[in-house]
């Protein structure tokens, strides 16, 4: 990779520029070129599409992005010290990298990128469960985005792509499985980042369906699953009860007992109780 865009290896660029990790900012950097270059092509075709990248650190899988052929890639970075590294960058992919120094939960892309879009990070943890539920959580559908290719914890990453009935199974998987077809694309182990986190991690790939599987108001499905799932060791008539008074009514409509538990309701379930509810 650095032959290829005449940049030095990542390991010399973060002794130059002093780029330790910060576990205030979940940082944890991806050393290895070819790894990084892997997972941009789990994004699949960049031809032609803008990419938005939130905490591209020292730039790793920023020049996997660039040189699997992005169009333009959109960093937002949070910590200061890493936007010489990336001005390196940008001057060696002229007009293809805009740096943004700023708190991705403040900033709306969407004035710095022109469609088609996809994002691909290697999120900070510390903010990648909120960026994501936003992502898949707007008012309108289809979303800004074509798809979603995002390092996260293995746990979360397994939360994502769960099924009825398993432990793992929550709010993250109704949110993402209603609207999108998501995959675990790739594994990586604690070696593979400096430093090496506690736990595993692994790259979850989304792909944005054209419309959601069950009609649903997006901001009742939220606000139902969430309550659902916060107390997921309760009947749903307990768990529920702050969201309707008459909540064992619009359960029963929706074909769902009011002593099943949150992890025994299908998508669909939730689906058709949040369209219920939306009808008082």
């Amino acid at each position: 990779m650095s032959a290829i865009d005449n940049l030095p290896p990542l390991r010399e660029v973060i002794a130059t520029h002093q780029l330790s990790a910060r576990k205030s900012l979940g940082q944890n950097f991806l050393l290895d070129l070819n790894l990084t270059a892997k997972i941009a092509r789990q994004a699949g075709d960049l031809t032609g599409c803008d990419v938005l990248e939130i905490g591209p650190g020292p730039g790793g899988l920023t020049r996997g992005l660039l040189s699997e052929g992005a169009r333009k890639v959109l960093a937002i970075e949070k910590d200061q010290r890493c936007l010489p590294a990336l001005a390196e960058i940008a001057d060696a992919h002229p007009g293809r990298l805009e740096v943004i120094n700023g708190d991705a939960l403040e900033i709306d892309p969407l004035a710095h990128l022109t469609p088609p879009i996809r994002v691909a990070a290697n999120l900070p943890y510390n903010v990648g469960t909120e960026l994501l539920v936003r992502w898949l959580t707007p008012k309108d559908w289809p979303p800004f985005w074509q798809s979603l290719t995002l390092m996260f914890q293995r746990e979360v990453a397994e939360r994502i792509v769960a099924q009825p009935g398993s432990k793992a199974y929550g709010r993250l998987a109704i949110l993402a499985q209603w609207r999108a077809e998501a995959k675990i694309a790739l594994s990586l182990p604690p070696g593979a980042f400096t430093p090496p986190p506690k736990v595993s991690s692994a790259v979850v790939h989304l792909t944005a369906l054209p419309e959601p599987r069950f009609p649903a108001d997006a901001a009742i499905l939220s606000r139902v699953v969430a309550a659902a799932f916060n107390q997921r060791r309760k009947m749903l008539r307990a768990s529920l009860k702050g969201v309707s008074p008459q909540i064992e009514d619009h359960l029963n409509a929706a074909g769902i007992p009011p002593t099943e538990r949150a992890e025994q309701v299908s998508l669909e379930g939730f689906c058709a109780l949040a369209r219920n509810l939306a009808q008082t």
